[in-house]
């Protein structure tokens, strides 16, 4: 289970980023780059990282179940996962 700091933080950058974008648009359409260098470093949204809603993990994020490899692995071997099914050939 990830801790709860980091749930926070993340939500707390996804903020920030979301309250400056528009600002942040403008000024690189303008090209004035010092303006935007004054702006808090959480603003950009290069800083967001994907986690796993269950572990927190941030490595081996599967964008399309918002879940790392490995907790996806154990739902889909548990059947918590609706359409996916282990392959055998």
């Amino acid at each position: 289970m990830a801790k709860k700091s980091w749930h926070e933080r993340d939500s707390r950058k996804r903020k920030t980023v979301e309250k400056y974008a528009e600002l942040r648009a403008e000024l690189k359409a303008k090209g004035d780059y010092a303006s935007l260098s004054q702006l808090p470093r959480d603003a950009s949204p290069t800083r967001l990282v994907n986690r796993c809603l269950v572990s927190g993990r941030r490595r081996a994020y599967m964008r399309r179940f918002k879940i790392s490899r490995i907790t996806f692995r154990e739902l889909a071997s548990s059947g918590m996962i609706p359409g996916v099914t282990k392959s055998s050939w």
